[in-house]
């Protein structure tokens, strides 16, 4: 396999149609070993759209490859009630990319960025088919919980957790 030769950077407004894409092709296959049809008909549609505001927050990212453009996107938020907690969100890398280190990068990028901002832990509501991937990057199972999309529409997931040492006081 040919070497990938990854660039990250912040994600802006104008990325919204390519990650819109890049969501709506790579979740369908990528999520179908892990989840029943009856689950990904009704959580497709509502999970696999790029977000706005996520997109302009500064604190989402896109992995490019050189002659692809676009290949995966991820980031994180700050909690709302924890001014150390924050969340890993939407992430996601092309389908036909896979094992190349794409999510791994932005995984990597995501945690550093955070922990610059005082994040000391991280959370993740992982798919079922990521958790693998988060236990091998350092995040501790919490167990199995269900996201709810919309009314009557939940989604099963895994509640991960990831402590971050503090970061360094430059001086």
């Amino acid at each position: 396999m040919p070497s990938t030769e990854i660039s990250l950077r912040t994600s802006t407004i104008a990325d919204l149609a390519v990650v819109d894409a890049l969501l709506s092709r790579a979740y369908p296959k990528l999520l179908k070993a892990h989840y029943p049809p009856s689950v990904l008909v009704t959580a497709l549609p509502l999970i696999s759209r790029a977000q706005p505001v996520l997109l302009q927050s500064g604190t989402y990212y896109v992995a490019e490859v050189e002659g692809h453009g676009i290949v995966g996107a991820g980031g994180w938020t700050r909690d709302r009630g924890s001014r150390h907690l924050g969340h890993i969100r939407h992430v996601v890398s092309d389908d036909r990319f896979q094992r190349r280190g794409i999510a791994r990068a932005l995984i990597r990028h995501t945690l550093n960025a955070a922990q610059a901002q005082a994040i000391t832990e991280m959370e993740c509501w992982s798919t079922l088919t990521a958790e693998p991937f988060y236990a091998a990057l350092g995040f501790v199972s919490e167990g199995p919980m269900e996201i709810t999309l919309r009314p009557g529409i939940g989604f099963p997931s895994v509640r991960m957790r990831m402590a971050l040492p503090a970061a360094r006081r430059r001086s």
